[in-house]
């Protein structure tokens, strides 16, 4: 199986509990690997048969745009979600982090792996 990823995209979004973390966007970074079978967009150079990245990453950032969630948990579910629904991926892992959110770490966060079924 081989593995595509989106490395470090850096979103502001909407998510936490504090009443300051509810009003006021904050930085998230989103990490993703979409597991998939590239070889016939290896042999063929038809993107038709690969995972485009490019759209993964936009659904995500509109989805951001609109979000707003209590966890973390939560927004990576929602993420996951959204990189499962395209087609050609047969599964992925969603690394959500939150830098800053806790005093002397450099960020906070989840990582969750999903197989189509």
């Amino acid at each position: 199986m081989d593995e595509i990823f989106i490395k470090d995209l850096l979103i502001r979004g909407v998510i936490g509990i504090t009443e300051r973390e509810r009003e006021q966007p904050q930085d998230i970074l989103v990490n993703i690997t979409v597991f998939a079978d590239s070889t016939k967009a290896g042999l063929t150079d038809d993107l038709n048969e690969s995972v485009n990245y490019r759209t993964i990453a936009k659904k995500i950032l509109a989805y951001v745009e609109q979000a707003k969630r209590f966890t973390v948990e939560a927004f990576a579910a929602d993420i996951m979600k959204l990189v499962l629904e395209e087609e050609n991926v047969l599964g992925a892992k969603v690394k959500v982090e939150k830098p800053g959110a806790v005093r002397f770490s450099r960020s906070v966060g989840i990582e969750i792996t999903r197989m189509k079924v």
